[in-house]
């Protein structure tokens, strides 16, 4: 579908019909397409951010820093949650309906173009030309790009906007960008480009390749080691940074330590790199007012504390499980309840063990959930590595199914006084965030 001019109930409808053409790696079809709309990523100047894990947070908290400091942010969350329009955000706001729709009619001709040499480009490769023309248009100050997968053949990596920032490396989406730590690495570590400035949060294997990628092309690189953590309360973590001192961090878990300190490390790097200054004072409150949906967010719902959170590969899992250990004494009491789905390519075994290691399971109830992707897993395959999980750990966990989000969730409410956890799955969190939070930003436009 194209024209020149489309619904957004239409742009949507061609944007998720690109979808089916799935996971196609790769910079010809994007760098074409890219062409073709007149090249509007050179327009645009800021930091491309990979990783395994962390990469929302470090732009969540970055933006917020930078828009305290009266900076003008575009931003790249991915996936979304509720709607596309969340993956192209300027000044903390979705891009509008009627500006979406008018950009995907203009941008897909030239999809069409570009499908004739190349292929179809995929429904990420379309959004991203959709992103970059939107932001060439938005007069920013700087753009705060999330690498889809990987790093190397990700479509973001087009995009050489100064300053590259890699998280962490850990062993997720394998089956694309290899078996081990540091083949994955060496994949994300391809984001940094001669002429760049780079910061990074890895350590061991994957900060070795890290160094040695900086070293060969002369990228001067800054090394962040996660901040010590002087406690937390039920909505902040409480973290020491260098030349600042005591700083309040928006974002639940102990893992936000190494994230902020990789996002101060990146402020300053940007200011290196001639980009942007982000005084003290920006800094702490950028930090204190940072939110980041979906992960570990805490929402009331009927008087239950519901706490979201994608948690969708072993080291999130950890994240969570530790979470929820430190977050204990501020929740109300009672049994835990999660609701739990799960991509059927992931290592559901190892992200289970992770979250069994919390001693909170004893005593929990897990309803196993699906979303209606293809590449969802069963309740019944999910319950079962749940119960193989828990009886591995000793711990004793109630294990139920149900054949929906929706029910899972009416389920998890309808009993008990505890919290309930929605994991495993950042689509499971998405359907239901968009059912239990109204968020006037994310309303998508109703079709006649």
């Amino acid at each position: 579908m194209s024209g020149s001019s489309l619904t957004y109930a239409e742009a949507l409808a061609a944007i998720e019909t690109r979808g089916r053409y799935g996971i196609r790696l790769g910079l010809g079809r994007v760098r074409a397409l890219l062409r073709e709309l007149g090249d509007p990523q050179l327009e645009v100047r800021g930091a491309l951010v990979a990783g395994t894990n962390g990469k929302g947070s470090v732009i969540a908290l970055a933006s917020a820093a930078l828009r305290a400091a009266g900076y003008r942010v575009g931003e790249t969350p991915k996936p979304h949650l509720v709607t596309y329009r969340e993956r192209i955000v300027v000044d903390g706001r979705p891009i509008d309906p009627v500006v979406f729709a008018a950009l995907v009619a203009e941008v897909l001709p030239f999809a069409d173009r570009v499908a004739r040499r190349l292929g179809p480009p995929t429904e990420f490769e379309l959004l991203t030309a959709v992103m970059f023309l939107h932001f060439s248009r938005s007069r920013l100050d700087l753009a705060l790009v999330e690498v889809g997968l990987g790093g190397r053949l990700d479509a973001t990596n087009v995009w050489d906007g100064g300053v590259a920032a890699l998280t962490n490396v850990g062993l997720d989406h394998m089956a694309q960008l290899g078996p081990t730590i540091a083949a994955i690495a060496r994949e994300k570590v391809q984001i940094v480009k001669r002429g760049d400035l780079a910061v990074t949060g890895t350590d061991g294997e994957a900060l070795a390749i890290m160094r040695r990628r900086c070293a060969r092309l002369g990228v001067p690189l800054a090394v962040a080691s996660p901040a010590p953590i002087l406690g937390w309360t039920r909505d902040a973590l409480r973290v020491e940074l260098p030349g600042l001192g005591a700083v309040d961090v928006g974002l639940r878990g102990r893992h936000q330590a190494a994230n902020v300190a990789v996002v101060d490390a990146l402020l300053d790097t940007l200011r290196a790199a001639g980009l942007a200054t982000v005084p003290a004072d920006a800094r702490r409150r950028g930090y204190a007012d940072a939110r980041w949906p979906g992960r570990l967010e805490l929402v009331t719902v009927g008087g239950r504390e519901v706490l979201l959170d994608g948690a969708h590969n072993e080291d999130g899992a950890r994240a969570l499980a530790t979470a929820l250990d430190d977050l204990a004494p501020h929740l109300a009491p009672g049994p835990l309840t999660l609701v739990w789905a799960a991509m059927a390519d992931k290592d559901v075994a190892a992200t289970v063990r992770a979250v069994v290691a919390s001693p909170l399971l004893d005593g929990a109830t897990v309803v196993c959930t699906a979303v209606d992707l293809p590449r969802a897993m069963a309740p019944d395959v999910l319950a079962a590595a749940w119960r193989d999980g828990a009886a591995a750990a000793g711990r004793a966990v109630r294990v139920l199914t149900a054949p929906s989000p929706t029910a899972a969730v009416d389920d998890a409410l309808a009993g008990g006084t505890g919290p309930v956890v929605v994991a495993g799955s950042l689509y499971l969190v998405g359907e239901v965030r968009g059912r239990l939070v109204d968020d006037p930003l994310l309303r998508d436009p109703v079709p006649a």
